[in-house]
This record gives structure tokens, sequence and C-alpha cells, in this order.
């Protein structure tokens, strides 16, 4: 195979770009009847655990995208003098700024309204709803002051009169949203990273010195511009709307990249000029190893605290962020190991040969090709991530104090020992979370073990 594969290279009539696909398409390793994906795919089956977790993962995900269905106190659809709304959904178009509310729903309370019928959420609560009525923890097994069981506390109400089952389904989102958003923002920093570092080393990367000066100025710039100088007006958008909030986002990462645009055309012209045309050697391996070496050298729980113990007004935003940012050594670790071991496979050399850039071999064949053991770490790092900030909400650090979170819930629990279903409830939650994706974790340790392979 080997053999015909160079021929194939060697061969001008253009069939090497079959056997780069063919090679790339199995992760330069050519297995009869099946690729790569496919035998991951079977392994992971076999796994009966690890599929369980993932499909009560997928349960919790579908929880947690449609929780404002499940437990809200405005109705899912309701007519209300002659015309028929759809609170739940008009909700959502008011957050992202896309409208508002009319003048007969503000500052309302949904169940006292007149409806000619209306048709409410299983749980009609929201996690920010007092109920006082049922304050001073009420458990979920005593008494409850009730209009009817379908106004029950199933999971009982904390010492404000939040309803628990509430903040349960809600918590949910926060929990996997925290997971999901801090570990794509570390898996994009350390697969940019990593793939860099393992694929460069510390020689192949060269680069003008005028491109090098200009774009560590215009960096700074593009920083100051885009974030520093636009941090009131992010900060504006993120309390007025999410839509607006992204919109802010946009406008600044657009300024970015056009003030790093902008470097690069004057670093091109500088080119001419004998001194800063002249090429030298990056060391991108050595920069980022010394990099990591640094992030692993603080400790991250307290790292994160002392930046959010900073913060002026707490957001989960700003949690995920850090969150993010100082989660992707492991990752970037992993992929920077494969990269060595990727860049000198057949299939590499085949992409050179065919004249194929840097940047499309790296994007297109080399890190699709080494993202095994990535997806390991997400899985792991994801779980890390949910007990992280489990321990902040606990500590009532980064998070706002009106957002109830699973950690929010245990912190106030030692406020009311005798109200044991506020630490079993987040507690077990929490644990089960975790556990979750540390067994996905593992399932998928074992599935993409070649020794596992029949």
């Amino acid at each position: 195979m080997k053999f015909r594969f160079l021929s194939l290279i060697k061969n001008p009539n253009g069939r090497a770009a079959e056997a780069l696909t063919a090679l790339t398409a199995n992760g330069g390793d050519i297995n009869k009847g099946q690729s790569f994906w496919t035998s991951v795919k079977k392994q992971f089956k076999k796994n009966k655990l690890a599929v369980f977790s993932f499909r009560f993962i997928l349960f919790m995900a579908f929880v947690a995208v449609f929780a404002d269905f499940l437990a809200n106190e405005k109705p899912l659809i309701a007519k209300y003098e002659g015309s028929i709304y759809f609170p739940v959904l008009k909700s959502y178009a008011v957050d992202l700024g896309m409208a508002e509310w009319p003048s007969d729903f503000q500052n309302i309370d949904w169940k006292q309204l007149e409806y000619d019928w209306s048709l409410f959420p299983p749980i009609p609560y929201l996690p920010k709803n007092l109920d006082e009525n049922n304050i001073h923890s009420v458990s979920p097994l005593g008494d409850q002051n009730v209009k009817s069981r379908r106004w029950r506390h199933w999971l009982g109400t904390d010492e404000l009169g939040h309803d628990i089952l509430s903040a349960m389904i809600h918590g949910t989102r926060i929990a996997l949203l925290v997971g999901i958003v801090s570990m794509s923002i570390a898996s994009l920093i350390g697969i940019m990273l990593g793939s860099m570092a393992g694929y460069f080393g510390d020689e192949k990367l060269k680069m003008s010195r005028g491109r090098l000066i200009m774009n560590i100025i215009f960096f700074i710039f593009a920083m100051f511009y885009a974030f520093g100088s636009r941090g009131y007006v992010m900060k504006d958008a993120m309390d007025e709307s999410m839509g607006s909030f992204l919109l802010e986002m946009f406008i600044s990462i657009a300024i970015f990249f056009i003030v790093m645009w902008i470097g690069n055309l004057i670093a091109r012209l500088l080119k001419f000029i004998p001194f800063f045309g002249k090429k030298i050697s990056i060391p991108v391996d050595i920069i980022v190893s010394r990099i990591i070496e640094i992030m692993l050298s603080v400790p991250t729980l307290f790292l994160i605290i002392s930046i959010v113990a900073i913060v002026k007004k707490p957001s989960l935003f700003i949690v995920m962020g850090i969150i993010g940012l100082t989660s992707w050594t492991t990752i970037a670790r992993f992929i920077r190991a494969e990269l060595l071991r990727v860049r000198s496979l057949e299939y590499i050399e085949a992409a050179h040969a065919l004249g194929y850039s840097e940047f499309r071999t790296i994007f297109r064949h080399a890190i699709p090709n080494a993202l095994s053991p990535v997806l390991i770490a997400i899985a792991f790092g994801i779980a890390s991530a949910i007990l992280t900030e489990s321990t902040l909400s606990f500590l009532g650090i980064g998070v706002p104090a009106e957002t109830l979170t699973w950690g929010s819930l245990l912190s106030a629990a030692r406020q009311s020992p005798t109200a044991w279903w506020l630490a079993i409830f987040p507690g077990f939650a929490i644990f089960i979370t975790v556990t979750l994706y540390n067994l996905v974790g593992e399932g998928l340790t074992d599935a993409l073990d070649p020794r596992l392979r029949k």
C-alpha cells in the first residue's frame, strides 16, 4: 500500500489527490471496510455505561433547551380578551431586544390575569419567583399553603420561597451552558496554539521582521480599540439584552480583524526594506510550551477566584470566559503531541507535494486527524467546568446573587441545616452530571484506543 501511495505522488496524472483523500478520510490509517470514525463509533457502542451516559446527557440537554417551557410563570399559550398570545415565546424576542411587551403585560402577575383560557407549563414557577405563602424552607413532603395540587412545590422551597424544582430545571441550563461555552473557548485557544506548536515546531514557521513587528504592535492596538475602549458599550449591551450584547461582540471582533489587517497591509510595504523584509524563524513550540508551563504553575481555582473577585458586576458570561481562558492547556498539550506525530505522515507529505498552502494543510488535513484525544479532554473538561462553576456559586463569587444555580442552592443549605432537600437535590445533580461526563470521557478513551479495536 505504501509503495502504491508513493507511486501515486510521483505520478503527475493527478491521482495523488485521490490517495490524499483516501488517507485523510481514515486519519492516515487505511482500514478495509470501515473508516476511522465508524470504527470509533462501533467501539464506543460496546461500552453500555458510556452509551447510557451519553443518552442521559442528551436528555439533560433537552431539559436545558426547553427549561422555559417546563418551568415558567407565564402560560405557554393563552387567550386573553379575545386575542391569543404565546407569552413564553414572546419573552425570547423581548430578551433579544427584538420586541417589547404590550402595556397590559408589563409588571403584572401572570397567574392573576383572568384568561379566557390558558395552558401553563408543568412547573408554574420561575426560579426568581417568591412564594410569600411558602417561605422559610417548606419541605416537599410537608404541608404547603397552595391553592391546589397544581401549584404545589414538588421539591420544596428555600428560605425566601423560591421553587426548588424550577431552580433545578433552569440550573441544568446554566450548568450545561457553562460547561459547553467555557470548553468551546478553551478548545478554540488550545487547538490553535497547540496545533501551531506541534506542526511548526521551532524552525518551520518563518516570518519577515516587518510582519512580526507589525503584528505585535497592531495586536495591542486591536485589543485596545476592539475590547478595551468598548468595554462600557459591551457592558451596557449585556445589561440591555442578549441580542444587543451579541451585536456589540460581533462589532468588536470585526474591529479586531480590521486593525490586524491594516497591520499586515503595512507589513507588506515594509518587506521592500531589506532589514524588515528578512525572514526569521519563530520558535512557536518553545513560546507555547512556556505559556502552558506558566498556566499550569498557577492554581486554576485560585486564579479564577482572584479574577472574578475584582469584577465590579458579577456575570455568568464572565465566569464562562474565565474558565475557558484558564482551561485550554490540556487541550493544547494533547493536540501538540498529536501534530508532532501527524506532521510526518504520508498524507501531509502528499499535501505538500500537491502544492497546498500550510494553512490548508493544517486546517483541512492535520488538525481533523489529530482531534481524537482532544474529544476526550473536552468531555472531562466540561465536567471540570461544571464543578468549578458550582464551587464559585457555592462560595457566592462571580455569579449574580439573583441567579439560582446548583451551587447557590447548596450554599443556601448552610443557612437552613434542617432543609435536607436544599443539599440533596442539587448535590445529587452535580454528582450525576460530573459522573456522566467522566463516563463518556472514559468511553471515548477506550473507543479511541487502537489496541482495543478488532
